[in-house]
């Protein structure tokens, strides 16, 4: 009777402990767009997603595992269950929604001109004729192409080197989402100083984390951190701790 009784609380022990353990989602990120996400001296994922999404599940009750995963394999691996969350800079638009439940959005992003320090444009026409440097496939080289301004447009597989080719006097000017010009501007050792942003266009676009289809349960979650730590202040701490600025 002793034995059972023993073997009986040792089961509602484990079940107890099973029950407190928190949910752990996968997190796939790409570590090559910072400061959103970016990859430390030991090879670790960083930035402001990686905070944030870490925050989300605090604020909802769950844990986070973030990977490094290749852009090109990020969405095949989380339609198909490697991964349950994309937290990579993830602009929500219609065709990703046919394919894929977003959370509600958690940053509104504008795109922003970075010059040198000392020079300023006041429009998108400022730039007639001038070499402009953007990173391959980002919203920032579709707009400068849409403008209707015949610029010198420069692609570049990382949008530091276009950073860098322009304090080299190679470029004029870089577009890029404002939050990773801000980094730039602010944040980034060997660049803080020397840039400053004199121009953010009007449209806006907004990030949000992606999920697979029918996952209704995960962006309730998703959804409820996200409200609690812009709520708490911890956003505010984020941006300054990443951008240098609320915004």
């Amino acid at each position: 009777m002793i034995r059972r009784l023993l073997l009986a609380l040792v089961a509602v022990s484990l079940l107890c402990g099973q029950a407190m353990a928190a949910e752990k989602f996968i997190v796939a990120t790409d570590c090559t767009w910072p400061p959103m996400e970016m990859l430390d001296a030991n090879k670790q994922p960083i930035g402001f997603d990686v905070d944030f999404i870490t925050a989300v599940g605090k604020a909802a009750g769950f844990e986070v595992d973030v990977r490094n995963i290749a852009w090109d394999g990020i969405f095949g691996g989380v339609a198909t269950g490697q991964y349950d969350i994309v937290a990579a800079a993830t602009t929500i638009t219609e065709e990703r929604q046919k394919q894929f439940d977003f959370s509600d959005p958690y940053y509104e992003v504008a795109q922003a001109v970075v010059l040198p320090a000392g020079k300023s444009i006041k429009s998108l026409a400022d730039l007639q004729g001038k070499k402009v440097g953007g990173q391959i496939g980002t919203t920032g080289v579709f707009v400068i192409r849409k403008a209707g301004v015949t610029v010198d447009l420069k692609e570049y597989d990382d949008v530091g080197l276009a950073i860098q080719d322009m304090l080299g006097g190679r470029l004029d000017a870089v577009i890029c989402d404002d939050p990773v010009a801000l980094y730039y501007v602010n944040k980034k050792a060997d660049t803080a100083g020397k840039l400053n942003i004199s121009f953010k266009t009007e449209e806006k676009e907004y990030y949000g984390f992606t999920v697979r289809k029918g996952r209704k349960d995960l962006v309730e979650k998703l959804n409820k951190g996200i409200k609690d730590v812009k709520a708490s202040g911890v956003e505010a701490q984020l941006l300054q701790k990443w951008m240098g600025a609320s915004k």
